[in-house]
C-alpha cells in the first residue's frame, strides 16, 4: 500500500497543544496533529496511553480540553452538537444494545443528526441507511436482530450506523478487538476502501501493530497522553520507539508474501529463555 501524498488533501481535524485532564489527572499533553480527507491513520500505543481519550475529545464527546481543535477549518466551539454529529462519527470499543433492534433499525439511528425530535425517517434516510449497510456488507442482514449476530457482524453494523451519519471523519476505537484474523482484515479493507473512494478521514485506535502497519497511511504513537512520533509506519515502528514505549525488543522485516512491514517482538531477555526452554523440551522428546 502506498500512502497518499499528505499535502494533496484538505485537513479535516487540526489540533494545536491539545491538553485534557479529569480530576487533576492529565490524560492528554500538548497533542498536535492533523487528519486529512481520504487517509487512514492508525493510533497506536500501550494500554492507558490516552488513545480512547483522544478519540472522545476529537469527537466532542468529552469537553473541557485546552489548546485548539478545528473541524473542517473551523473551531470546534463554533459548531452545535448536531453539526458536529454531521461531520464526525465515533464508534466506541464496546456498544451495548439494551433492546432487540434489527440491523436496519440500528443503522437508521445514524440519521438522528438530520431529524427533528419527533421526526420519522423518510425515503432519503432509508436510502442512505441502505447504502451504509451495503458499504459494510450487512445489507443481507438488515432484518436480523443485532443480538443474534456474530461479533464481526455487529461491529460492521455499528460502523454502518456511523456511516449513515454521512460524516467526513470516522473515529474508530479498537474496531478489530475480539475479531478473528479474517474478520479483522475484512473490516479494515472495507474501511480503507471507504477512505480511498469517498474521501472519508479515518483515525483508528489499533492494538495490533502489524495490522496498523499494513493499513495505516500514517501512524501516531501515543504514550502517557503525548505524541511520541507521527509519521509513516516504517518511521514509527522502529526498534528504538518500540523499546521506549512498549518496553520490548523489536526487529522489522518485510513479509515475503505481502512485502509489507512486519514486526518480530520479544520481551527483554525473554527470547533467549523461551528458545532454551523449547530446545530442552525437544531434546527430552527425542
Amino acid at each position: 500500500m502506498t500512502p497518499h501524498e499528505p499535502n494533496a488533501r484538505s485537513p479535516l481535524i487540526e489540533t494545536q497543544s491539545l491538553t485534557f485532564s479529569i480530576e487533576q489527572a492529565l490524560l492528554l499533553r500538548d497533542v498536535t496533529l492533523t487528519l486529512r480527507e481520504g487517509e487512514l491513520v492508525g493510533l497506536i500505543g500501550p494500554n492507558g496511553a490516552g488513545k480512547s481519550t483522544l478519540l472522545r475529545v476529537l469527537g466532542s464527546l468529552w469537553s473541557g480540553a485546552s489548546g485548539t481543535l478545528e473541524l473542517a477549518g473551523k473551531p470546534l466551539a463554533t459548531y452545535s452538537a448536531r453539526q458536529v454529529a454531521q461531520i464526525v462519527a465515533h464508534v466506541p470499543q464496546l456498544t451495548v444494545m439494551d433492546f432487540a433492534f434489527t440491523v436496519r433499525e440500528v443503522v437508521l439511528m445514524g440519521r438522528s443528526p438530520y431529524l427533528g425530535r419527533l421526526d420519522l425517517e423518510g425515503p432519503e434516510d432509508r436510502r442512505i441507511a441502505e447504502e451504509a449497510m451495503e458499504a459494510m456488507s450487512v445489507l443481507p442482514l438488515a432484518d436480523r436482530f443485532v443480538n443474534t449476530l456474530s461479533g464481526g457482524e455487529r461491529q460492521r453494523v455499528f460502523i454502518a450506523r456511523a456511516l449513515a451519519q454521512q460524516p467526513r471523519i470516522l473515529l474508530l476505537d479498537e474496531p478489530t478487538a475480539n475479531l478473528d484474523v479474517r474478520h479483522q482484515i475484512d473490516l479494515m479493507h472495507m474501511v480503507t476502501k471507504l477512505a480511498r473512494e469517498t474521501g472519508l478521514a479515518v483515525l483508528a485506535a489499533i492494538h495490533d501493530l502489524d495490522l496498523a502497519a499494513y493499513f495505516g497511511d500514517r501512524l501516531i504513537l501515543l504514550n502517557q497522553g503525548r505524541i511520541v512520533v507521527d509519521d509513516t509506519p516504517a518511521a514509527v515502528l522502529t526498534p528504538d520507539h518500540l523499546a521506549e514505549v512498549f518496553h520490548v525488543q523489536a526487529r522489522t522485516f518485510h513479509d515475503p508474501f505481502t512485502s509489507n512491514l512486519r514486526l518480530s517482538l520479544s520481551l527483554n531477555g525473554h527470547h533467549d529463555e523461551l528458545a532454551e526452554s523449547r530446545s530442552k523440551i525437544r531434546h527430552e522428546q527425542t
